[in-house]
């Protein structure tokens, strides 16, 4: 097969520190490559170099046998690269139809061609088995909709080569397969794909050919085919690790934290009672639409509920937010960088958020500054956050692994009786994914209890005490460790007898 894309010796480093060393790698025409490492293992900047927003220190690229050298994303799509980034590049105020032609409108004697438009860009959406009006706003769409328009952006350019960067990242279930149906028809059409993600079975089942970086350097590349996903893991961190999930270190123990009895939203929830006692991780599980975040948000006093108790230690508790916070509650939303975050502010600041009030003295509450920045500093280094100045240093320029650690810190400066945590690890990886998980165990093992809420079963099976399985807002099942089962807790999950 032919090499489209070459890369030699291709090196970048800033002010002295290399972020990219002397990468050898070829992507042949027409096949599917997987690159994976953790953040900051230099996918990012191996694929800026390539799309010509930075330019390399040292070394080469070439496309299609001839040396290439981008100075601009520009350069870069006009030779037929695209690029999918996971923070979606659209317009939320402007059609699909505008979206896809914002850089080159089509015109009639000096006005624009409306017309010609929407004609071609309904051809984009045929390709893509996408059945809208080009007309319709782009803040309408579902986020997996908004990613196969971002597509469209790279039919619409001709694009030979597409770069797929955590493109699963905000998806269903069913939006992912949809997705993954288009990839394979644009490999049928010919075309060639990076494909990025640091969901591992994602890459097994989609990749010919598998390239794995680590601290800036090409670790470990080869067919798929020869990959498993220990191998993957290994190659990524740089050892084994001894077990995906880390050996729990506590056992739950006889006290409730948490009680919940017939709790009930009408729409919402239905009925929910549950204990979640000392020392306990007990995770939730349920498919799309089960309700999981709902009932966390009701839990943590986020929205109401109609009927039913909800106590912790045995007492009831304040209707609002706030005073559930103060009885002891923390939750660390499935949305991070939305909901969770100041991405702007320092990462001391970040930290200081929840805890703010319980630093204050005297009669105006003046915040002591000291007391503070030396707390901050003991749970930034209790979660091993990975970071510079953390007086200074803003949290956006921090991994998502790390982010994460900050958004569960900032909790931490509390001391809470009991987390929340929904979708703790996604978007993150693998390494980061494995310091979490240590992290939920030594939460529980603080004396405390978590309710540990995720879509992905494996991990649920593998950090649970007790698992909860909900189904369109209602408790269907309940099973505790020992009896752990996947086909048994998907046939709760889908209220289904096993076969």
């Amino acid at each position: 097969m032919t090499a489209i894309l070459k890369f030699e010796n291709l090196a970048k480093s800033w002010f002295g520190v290399p972020a990219v060393s002397e990468v050898n790698l070829s992507v042949e025409e027409g096949t599917l490559l997987g690159l994976i490492g953790q953040n900051g293992a230099g996918k990012s900047t191996l694929m800026n170099m390539l799309g010509g927003v930075v330019q390399p220190s040292s070394g080469g690229m070439e496309w299609r046998g001839q040396p290439y050298s981008p100075s601009g994303p520009a350069d870069a799509r006009k030779s037929g690269i695209g690029f999918i980034h996971q923070e979606l590049n659209l317009f939320t105020n402007l059609s699909i139809a505008e979206n896809l032609f914002v850089d080159g409108f089509p015109r009639k004697r000096g006005f624009l061609d409306k017309t010609t438009m929407h004609d071609r860009a309904r051809g984009i959406l045929s390709r893509l088995s996408l059945d809208l009006d080009p007309k319709v706003l782009v803040g309408q769409l579902s986020p997996g909709e908004r990613q196969l328009v971002e597509i469209g952006k790279a039919l619409h350019h001709e694009a030979s080569l597409i770069i797929f960067d955590e493109p699963t990242t905000s998806l269903t279930p069913r939006e992912v397969n949809r997705l993954f149906d288009t990839i394979a028809a644009l490999r049928k059409d010919g075309s060639t794909i990076i494909y990025i993600s640091h969901i591992l079975g994602d890459v097994m089942r989609l990749a010919d050919h598998v390239a794995v970086m680590r601290d800036g350097r090409l670790v470990d590349d080869g067919n798929a085919a020869d990959f498993t996903i220990s191998r993957m893991i290994r190659s990524m961190i740089g050892r084994d690790l001894s077990g995906y999930y880390p050996p729990r270190s506590c056992t739950p123990g006889e006290r409730a934290i948490l009680e919940l009895e017939g709790v009930s939203q009408p729409g919402v929830i239905e009925d929910v009672s549950l204990t979640i006692r000392q020392r306990e991780v007990l995770g939730l599980f349920g498919l799309m639409g089960a309700g999981r975040t709902e009932l966390a948000r009701v839990i943590f006093g986020l929205d109401p509920h109609a009927s039913g108790a909800i106590k912790i230690d045995g007492q009831g508790i304040a209707a609002k937010a706030k005073g559930r916070i103060a009885s002891g509650l923390a939750f660390v939303t499935e949305n991070r960088r939305e909901e969770g975050l100041m991405l702007d502010a320092s990462i001391s600041d970040n930290l200081a958020l929840v805890a703010l009030e319980s630093f204050g003295r005297g009669p105006l509450g003046v915040v002591e500054e000291e007391s503070l920045a030396t707390r901050a500093a003991e749970v930034r280094s209790e979660l091993q956050i990975k970071a510079g100045n953390i007086a200074t240093q803003p949290v956006k320029a921090l991994s998502g692994g790390n982010q994460q650690k900050v958004v569960i810190g900032k909790w931490k400066m509390r001391e809470p009786r009991l987390f929340i945590l929904d979708e703790p690890t996604r978007g993150v990886d693998v390494g980061a994914k494995y310091e979490i998980y240590t992290l939920i165990d030594q939460l529980a093992a603080s004396g405390g209890a978590v309710l540990f809420i995720s879509s992905e079963l494996e991990e649920v099976m593998g950090m649970a005490d007790r698992i909860i399985v909900m189904n369109r807002g209602e408790v269907v099942g309940e099973i505790a460790r020992p009896d752990f089962e996947k086909e048994k807790i998907l046939a709760m999950a889908f209220k289904e007898e096993p076969a």
